[in-house]
């Protein structure tokens, strides 16, 4: 793989490391955009984007994070767009019930799966700015410099847009807590 890489000139190397890397590139795209199916759109627009730039890419990075830039800068892209379309065409906010799970069980799993999807759409309801940061950090381990230099933003940057995702995230799924996190 790390020989397919150095090279990267034949097609057949290229197809070695979409496949090596199709599932995290997949996996980005859907935490960033929401949807499996715009994910995968997004998975085949990004390694056609890399594969037209390949011979732009720096042989000392990792192709792992030289694709999963193109990928954010892609589903930024589209959250611009969305953003744009949305004020355009207007959008109505969905509302969030608060389900707690209970004790274990059929029931407590299903509660469960509901607070984890209402956590989902609780991060998809993020602005973009907050929502990608976030998923590179959480879910992607990616460090504030790694987002910093992927988003174009000073480390500190990255830290306030994490921090003030979290609290949007906080407020959105304890509405009885006021912006302190104290119950009201």
């Amino acid at each position: 793989m790390a020989v397919a890489a150095a090279r990267m000139g034949p097609d057949e190397d290229f197809a070695e490391l979409f496949e090596a890397h199709r599932v995290r590139v997949i996996g980005l795209c859907r935490r960033l955009l929401g949807s499996g199916e715009q994910a995968e759109d997004a998975a085949h627009e990004v390694f056609l984007r890399a594969h037209r730039r390949r011979q732009d890419f720096d042989r000392s990075r990792s192709f792992s994070s030289w694709v999963l830039t193109i990928a954010t800068n892609y589903c930024v892209d589209v959250l611009r767009r969305r953003s744009t379309e949305a004020r355009i065409f207007g959008t109505d906010a969905a509302e969030q019930v608060a389900v707690t799970p209970g004790e274990v069980g059929p029931l407590g799993i299903l509660l469960l799966h509901e607070r984890q999807q209402e956590l989902r759409d609780a991060i998809h309801s993020l602005p973009h700015k907050y929502r990608v940061p976030l998923v590179l950090s959480v879910y992607h381990d990616q460090t504030y410099d790694e987002i910093g230099r992927a988003l174009g933003v000073p480390r500190s940057h990255v830290a306030l847009l994490i921090f003030r995702a979290r609290q949007q995230l906080r407020r959105s799924l304890s509405p009885t807590l006021d912006t302190d996190g104290r119950r009201q």
